[in-house]
This record gives C-alpha cells, structure tokens and sequence, in this order.
C-alpha cells in the first residue's frame, strides 16, 4: 500500500491470536482499490504471533498505527481505535475475515452519493461455505437482501442488519449515538440500534465485498456477550425504551419456543405495568396470537391465545400493537401478509422481533 494523503476512513482492527488468518486479511486491505485510509491495529493480549506480524506491517507501511492495548477484551479495544481515528469515516474490519478489493471504495461512494446515511454495510460470503440449511446461509441471505433503509429499519430487531466487519459509518453519527459501550451484551448491534434510535438512516452495499470467516475460534462462538439470550435481553430493552406507542395492548404473534421465550424476557427484564403508561418499559404481554388450533385459548404468561381474525377487536378501542417472534422459515414473511390484511401497518401497529 501507498499513502495517498489525508485518510478518507479510518479502519478499526481489533486483533487477538489472529496469527493464522491475520496474513490473508493483511492482503486484502492491501489489495483495496481505494488507497486513501489508515489501519488503526491493536494487539490485544495475543500468546500467538499476531504482534511480529502486525509489527512488521506497520513497518512497512506507514499508514498502519499500531495501538496498545493490555487484553480488556473487544469493546475496550474497539472504544480505544475509535478514540484514535483521524478520518470523518470509521470502518470495521475483523483479522480473520478478508475484504474484497473493491469493499472500501464501494462504501465511500454511497456515502458520499447519499449524504442522508449515516452508516451502512456490504453484502457478504460466509466461508468456509457452511452445511445447506444451515442458519448461517438463511443469515447471509437475508443480510444480503438490506439493501434499503426501509428494509433495515423493517428488519432492525431481527437481528443485527449490518454485519458488523463490514460497518463504515460517519464519525460525527458515531460520537453522537455514544460509540461502542459495554452492556454485557452483543456491542455491535447495540450500536446499531442506537444510531437508529437517534434518527439514522442505514443500509447494505448491494454486493458482496467481504468475505466472513467461519469457526471455532470466533468470539461470537465462545463468548456468552453473543448468545441468543444476550440478543433478546438488548432487543428488549430498545424496544422497551419508548419503540412501542404508549396506550395500546401489546400481542405476540408466535406462541412457539421463540415466542414464549421473548415474551418470557419481556415480563423478567420489565414487569407488568398498567397499560396506558407514557413508556413502553414494564408493559405486560396481554395477548398471544397463532395459527395453531390447539393453541387457540389457551394461557401463556398470564396472555389469553387468540386466532389472527380475533386480533383486530382485542383490546378495543386501542389497536393492538403485535410482536412477531417465530423461528420457522417463511413464518415471517407469511406473518407479514396476514396483518397487512387486517390492516396493520409494519413498524405503526407490528415490528418483527425474530
């Protein structure tokens, strides 16, 4: 790589024991046909030979910083990059991971063609390619099909819309919304979630430009800040955080495991509260909805199960405003249409949550 002048993006590299795919990751950012960034890199407590290898980058190129750090793990690793950036633009990139080579350029210039977003993402190729069927594929589907604010803003809570090794988001929207925090949970979608809540506008390159290492060796397999429990209790607790309209009954549609386990983490993280608060934290789920006609009436956390055609009437005059927490494949795309033709309207009367 050749310096080119001032950084246009500043990209954040967190690495630990990353010697074995630390080298292919190397060439990629070298490979980029956008010359114009730095490296910020931190070693962070590796027992591998990630630091000679980063070492010896840095000494060769000058626009790799390397940034100390003493092994506190990846939120104080990624608030001390950030907090060492110099360009406007902050982008993300993981050491096992390997960016195509037109990724950075890709990005710079949606952000520079759409001034009215704030952060956005790429399209992106698990490798090596997982099982057919597996969750990953569905994943990597549907990430890859965010190609629209509205289609992020839709998604946003059923899962994290923007693979976070892909994230270029703008400096100035990144301070305001707080950086990365540590809530014991998953940092990457918090942040996401609190660009959006702060009025943000996302989205995905339409095209894959980045390549996204599988394994064992994956914080996001090992660490608990990654369960799928740690992803409810956040998602709850944003959209406890004034994403309902007060003054309406809340309804679940999905009386399976998915559903049960959300409204389960809803009444553990809130409690109940009388309906017609001004916040939306503390409001009991006070209805179920499913398909099942076994289900039909029966009573689940203290919420009556109701069929889809019952749902428009409960709770009147106040229109419901209905979760979607199912896990089966098609389910919510089946969901979706039924509630449309109640006449819900998506993220006014129905968001989906999983």
């Amino acid at each position: 790589m050749t310096d080119a002048g001032e950084p246009r993006v500043s990209v954040l590299l967190p690495c630990r024991d990353a010697e074995p795919f630390l080298g292919a990751c190397i060439e990629s950012l070298g490979a980029q046909s956008e010359s114009r960034f730095e490296v910020l890199a931190l070693d962070d407590g590796s027992r591998d030979g990630t630091g000679p290898l980063l070492r010896a980058w840095a000494a060769r190129d000058p626009r790799v910083r390397l940034v100390d750090r003493d092994g506190s793990g990846i939120v104080a690793a990624l608030r001390r990059l950030s907090g060492e950036a110099r360009a406007p633009l902050l982008a993300r990139m993981d050491a096992d991971d390997i960016a195509r080579p037109g990724r950075l350029a890709a990005q710079l210039r949606l952000l520079a063609r759409d001034p009215g977003i704030a952060a956005c993402g790429t399209g992106v190729r698990y490798f090596p390619r997982p099982a057919p069927g597996s969750g990953y594929l569905r994943y990597e589907s549907w990430i890859n099909g965010l190609t629209e604010p509205a289609a992020v803003e839709r998604d946003l809570f059923v899962e994290c819309p923007i693979a976070h090794p892909t994230l270029m988001v703008r400096r100035d929207a990144f301070e305001a919304a707080g950086g990365y925090r540590d809530t014991g949970g998953p940092e990457d979608y918090d942040l996401i979630l609190r660009l959006a809540a702060a009025g943000c506008h996302m989205t995905n390159v339409p095209e894959i430009l980045h390549e996204w290492r599988l394994g064992p060796h994956r914080l996001s397999e090992r660490s608990a800040r990654y369960s799928p429990d740690a992803f409810r209790r956040l998602k709850i607790a944003h959209l406890a955080n004034g994403r309902i309209p007060a003054g309406r009954p809340l309804a679940v549609w999905g009386a399976g495991k998915v559903g049960k386990a959300f409204a389960r983490g809803w009444l553990e993280q809130g409690g109940p509260a009388e309906r017609g608060g001004s916040a939306s934290r503390g409001r009991p789920v006070e209805a179920f909805v499913d398909l099942d006609p076994r289900k039909i009436g029966q009573n689940i956390h203290g919420a009556v199960v109701l069929r889809p055609e019952d749902l428009p009437a409960f709770g009147a005059p106040a229109r419901p405003y209905v979760l979607l927490a199912v896990g089966t494949p098609g389910a919510r795309r089946e969901i979706r249409e039924a509630l449309q033709a109640l006449g819900f309207q998506e993220i006014e009367d129905y968001r989906a949550v999983a």
